[in-house]
């Protein structure tokens, strides 16, 4: 263990990692403690990854957070492989470290009951960097079978059902099927950059449905099932026209709007997650490998 440690801190020292503060500095590499109830991250429940101050290694996501009281940052789970654990210098804690550059973190607690897994992971909010979750808007048909699979998606946080693209506020479903609205029906998928990203998504979102057909899906049509990628960043946009040129060059020839997200009106409760409530699967979306 000795000689780990010492060949970790050599590759340490060799590598370019972050500039710190000296307050940074005082707590990451030389194990100090921030006080406590200072730190930005204490009170903060936004949706994404909490990564490394000093070498942005990700290390907890948000829906491990939790509210402890202790003034410091408290997770209750690490991303695998992130995080280290030592004996502390003081012989009775156990001292927390990224696994990464060895940076330190703060010390993990067992069995206070806090949560169901038993653990407290007490860290440092300058040991910390805030990466917040993303967004990206899909409709490719029946807004039911869509999210089925985006649910699914490893590094999806959550899915909801919607209708945007169109001139109407506060739309209900009623009005969309009417099709005078046009609004589209669609998914909203908020995920975690630190285990996805909008490229994997977009595969995906060509893949469950068929790309080619212009105002339906399967059996449902109209101008609400249409295909369209909603963009909320342009490096989405330029994502989504790079993919739908890789299929026409597959001899797929896409009717897939591209245009940027407007308001995104959530559908009616008995329309979220549809099929896991009822503990079924779409009848027209199905999973076909494009690319």
């Amino acid at each position: 263990m000795v000689a780990f440690n010492v060949l970790l801190s050599i590759l340490c020292v060799n590598a370019t990692y972050n500039p710190l503060t000296p307050e940074e500095e005082h707590v990451i590499v030389h194990g100090g403690t921030e006080p406590p109830f200072t730190g930005i991250y204490n009170d903060h429940f936004e949706a994404g990854t909490y990564h490394c101050r000093r070498c942005d290694a990700a290390l907890y996501r948000s829906d491990t957070k939790f509210k402890s009281g202790c003034g410091w940052p408290s997770f209750d789970d690490e991303i695998e492989g992130a995080v280290r654990r030592l004996p502390d210098a003081d012989g009775r804690r156990t001292e927390i470290r990224c696994a990464n550059c060895d940076g330190h973190l703060g010390h993990v607690f067992l069995g206070e009951g806090f949560t169901e897994k038993n653990t407290r992971h007490c860290v440092n909010a300058l040991s910390l960097r805030f990466a917040p979750a993303a967004t990206a808007t899909f409709a490719g048909g029946c807004f039911w079978g869509v999210e089925f699979f985006f649910q699914k998606a490893d590094g999806v946080i959550s899915t909801q059902v919607g209708y945007t693209g169109g001139t109407v506020e506060a739309p209900t479903y009623e009005q969309v099927c009417h099709g005078d609205t046009g609004h589209a029906e669609a998914v909203q998928v908020v995920y975690d950059p630190g285990r996805t990203n909008f490229e994997t998504l977009a595969r995906l979102f060509f893949e469950i449905h068929d790309p080619t057909q212009q105002n339906r899906q399967g059996p449902d049509i109209g101008e609400q099932y249409r295909s369209a990628v909603f963009y909320h960043t342009e490096e989405q946009r330029e994502t989504a026209l790079q993919l739908m040129k890789a299929l026409e060059e597959n001899g797929i020839k896409p009717a897939t709007q591209v245009v940027e997200a407007g308001t995104f009106w959530p559908a009616e409760d008995y329309h979220q997650q549809y099929y896991t409530k009822r503990n079924s699967k779409p009848y027209c979306h199905v999973y076909q490998k494009r690319f």
